[in-house]
């Protein structure tokens, strides 16, 4: 086992413009808060209300940026997870104090990612730097609401709903969800795109202390193996990293839910509770029992709270005087977290596979081994390997032969050579008592003795007298009578006879025989109806095939003109960019020429704004000079003395005129700025009308495109003009998306990806796929209620 640590406990505080900076204070070493609070006057003289709290944490973090509480949180815990020690980061903290944040972070840039998004790509950054091993990645996205767990990853086409509801399951490797989707990623993208998927799928609602406020626990864990590419080493190492967005604690009389978000409050409240009586019971080093499965979000986390792995929590406060007692509170379960020690260690195990492959080669040296220890003591004919058929054959033959006593001895070889020959003692002996009991019964017929129902009727019969001796044996000498066959009795040939004529004319008659076959007929040709039928059946069975053939051969020869007459249809249709230009030059030109109008006015619409961007920067980087030289010229009048005139400051010429040009920039640059807007008005007007444009022109090319090459062409003359389908009835399989086009992904890349880096990419391509798959949705959505209406 490893060696026990303390978790580590770190708060972030949300900025804000209105931080209570005489109520809460920050110790010179950056790892202690300090709390103070004002005296109620209202309790009178004597008070004896508490106004001070000092706590102890590993870090706090304050006006800190998302790459510096990566650094300081989770760089570590998921580098050790790489190296086989289990992980978990959890986000604690009042409803709307940036728990979300820390953990996900904004999507929309990819400077303000969270946690999660880093975490995922340091673990994929780092299976790279480790050629000599084979590492997998899988993860998982759990959602924890009212009490119910639900799977974040569900919507996926190739995972589907659950019929049976998800259960946590205890087993000696640890805890379990039965039913959740685990997903295997072999690259970053992959990751993000799942990522990606689940936060589309959370509950949020619309709160007062935060617009988009979490409503359930999610917990997104990764779980990573690694193999050696060393084939001897059958050791292998397994970990997983669980990331935990909590949701929000709240005072519902200080928020005032209602409905609902009452209903969610109450469900948070109570199993937050929960967590906290669980870390107390960890914390309290003479307690027993924990109580876990007080709730679905304890039990889910038990292998996490105190247990084989390295803890990291991020308690979110407010800064402000009117949250107090909530940071208050905040604090003090981040205080008893530190508390808690756990006991990571390397979560080793063995492949089963590679085990026997490294026994079966040791084995073989052993071999080895042992042919040399014999070649040395003169034993070349020793074998250690199993014995075959022959070898044991041999054995069998020797074993018989020294029962018969031809074989004075038998040579002992081995040990596996003794088994052998006692095993072909067993077999040998074995085949004697068969012997013996087969021969027996050809001569008589045995009867068990203690089968009196048997014994009764055989004295019945009278062939046994009452002492049990055979009838017609006087003094054990002449003949002895058994009981014969009932085959052979007298008196039943005629009877076994007469019923097998009977079958026989029965068979005749299912054959079809038109006249009565008397008894000798019977009794001369039954070994000739049984081998050969009569020449009669035989024509009549010609002719049956005859008539199919010709019954069947009819109808081929009059539809094939109708087949003939069809227009031909190609065997294989085109692709979707080839259909999609001819598409733009017949049926869609005329969405085609809008949208090419539309898209050239946004394009001219761009153009300007950027020129007015760069006039405006110009112009303020001649505002903030004409402020130093203002700022110079009025630091040299007040060292050379300030000269007043009816009490008015009297300034010189040069720093008039810079006053001038000061308030003439300013001038321009509202000027300026109040264009700019109205042109990123119109483009995200002209923006729309392209999107419109673009998914018009789409959508109808593939209704044209399924219509065309994928309709039966039976249903070719209903989807005419005038027909009884209008167009765009039928199913979709499946709808590609042509995405943007290279002027779009090109100003796209130079206004987000290339000043970020190219690690942005991934993060960047997972947004849009999953964007555009439902957006996919939404449409297809769209149009069933279309249709159906």
């Amino acid at each position: 086992m490893g060696t026990r640590k303390k978790v580590h406990a770190f708060v972030r505080v949300k900025p804000t413009d209105d931080f209570a900076h005489e109520m809460i204070k920050y110790g010179d070493d950056n790892k202690t808060i300090d709390i103070h609070l004002k005296k109620n006057t209202r309790r009178g003289v004597v008070n004896n209300q508490q106004t001070d709290w000092s706590f102890k944490l590993d870090g706090v973090l304050h006006d800190a940026s998302q790459d510096l509480v990566y650094e300081t949180v989770g760089k570590d815990v998921v580098s050790q997870a790489l190296n086989g020690y289990n992980g978990t980061i959890m986000c604690y903290g009042q409803t709307g104090a940036g728990k979300t944040y820390t953990m996900t972070g904004a999507t929309e840039n990819y400077k303000h990612r969270g946690i999660l998004p880093r975490a995922l790509q340091q673990v994929f950054k780092m299976i790279e730097e480790r050629p000599t091993q084979t590492i997998t990645v899988r993860v998982s996205y759990l959602e924890i609401y009212n009490e119910s767990l639900f799977d974040l990853l569900s919507t996926l086409p190739y995972v589907g709903p659950s019929v049976t509801p998800m259960t946590i399951v205890e087993s000696p490797q640890g805890v379990f969800i039965k039913g959740l989707s685990v997903h295997l990623t072999s690259q970053e993208e992959d990751a993000f795109s799942l990522l990606f998927e689940g936060e589309t799928n959370r509950i949020i609602a619309s709160h007062t202390m935060n617009k988009n406020s979490s409503r359930s626990h999610c917990i997104f864990t990764i779980y990573v193996e690694a193999h050696s590419r060393t084939l001897s080493d059958e050791k292998y190492i397994t970990s997983k990293i669980n990331l935990v967005d909590l949701a929000g604690s709240e005072r519902l009389g200080k928020s005032r839910s209602e409905g609902r978000v009452l209903k969610e409050a109450t469900y948070i409240n109570k199993s937050l509770s929960f967590l906290e009586q669980a870390i107390i019971a960890l914390g309290d080093q003479k307690r027993d029992h924990i109580p876990f499965r007080q709730c679905k979000l304890t039990h889910a986390l038990k292998d996490s709270l105190g247990g084989n792995c390295n803890m990291v929590l991020v308690t979110n406060i407010y800064g402000e005087a009117s949250q107090l007692e909530e940071t208050l509170s905040s604090l003090r379960f981040a205080s008893r977290m530190k508390l808690v020690t756990t006991e990571p260690a390397i979560n080793e195990k063995y492949d089963a596979e590679r085990m026997v492959k490294n026994l079966e080669k040791e084995l073989a040296l052993l071999k080895q081994e042992l042919a040399i220890h014999d070649s040395l003591a003169n034993r070349t004919l020793v074998n250690y390997d199993p014995m075959d058929e022959i070898q044991i054959a041999e054995i069998n033959s020797q074993v018989r032969r020294y029962l018969e006593g031809t074989l004075d001895e038998i040579d002992i070889i081995n040990l596996r050579q003794i088994q052998e020959v006692f095993n072909q003692f067993r077999v040998v002996l074995s085949q004697q008592e068969q012997e013996v009991e087969s021969t027996l019964r050809r001569k008589y017929t045995l009867i068990d003795k203690n089968d009196f129902a048997a014994i009764s009727a055989v004295q019945e019969a009278g062939l046994v007298d009452d002492d049990g001796h055979l009838v017609g044996e006087p003094d054990g000498q002449g003949f002895g009578l058994g009981v014969a066959p009932f085959s052979t009795r007298p008196g039943k040939k005629s009877k076994s006879k007469k019923m097998f004529k009977e079958q026989l004319s029965s068979l005749a008659r299912k054959e079809g025989a038109s006249s009565p076959v008397s008894g000798k007929d019977l009794d001369a040709s039954t070994s000739k109806t049984q081998l050969t039928p009569s020449s009669k059946d035989g024509d009549v069975k010609d002719m049956l095939l005859q008539d199919r053939e010709t019954s069947s051969i009819e109808p081929l020869a009059s539809e094939s003109p109708k087949e003939e007459l069809r227009p031909p249809r190609p065997s294989t249709p085109p692709t979707k960019p080839v259909a999609f230009e001819d598409f733009k030059n017949e049926r869609g030109s005329e969405i085609n020429r809008i949208f090419k109008e539309n898209k050239s006015i946004l394009n001219e619409r761009r153009k300007r704004a950027s020129e007015t961007t760069q006039r405006i920067n110009a112009i303020k980087r001649e505002i903030d000079m004409t402020k130093e030289a203002l700022n110079f010229n009025k630091s040299l009048r007040e060292k050379q003395g300030e000269y007043e005139n009816k009490g008015l400051m009297i300034i010189d010429e040069e720093e008039f005129l810079l006053i001038l040009k000061l308030k003439d920039l300013k001038k321009q640059y509202r000027t300026e700025y109040q264009d700019l807007q109205d042109l990123r008005a119109e483009i995200q007007y002209c923006q729309h009308l392209v999107d419109q444009c673009r998914h018009r022109l789409l959508m109808e090319f593939d209704i044209w495109y399924n219509e065309s090459f994928f309709v039966p062409e039976d249903l070719q003359a209903a989807l005419k003009p005038g027909g009884s389908i209008r167009p765009g009835m039928m199913p979709l399989s499946r709808i590609v998306s042509l995405g943007e086009d290279d002027q779009d992904r090109f100003s796209r890349l130079q206004q987000t990806m290339l000043p970020e880096g190219p690690d942005s990419v991934s993060f960047y391509n997972a947004k849009v796929k999953t964007e555009q798959k439902h957006n996919y949705l939404k449409t297809m959505m769209g149009l069933q209620q279309t249709h159906r209406k």
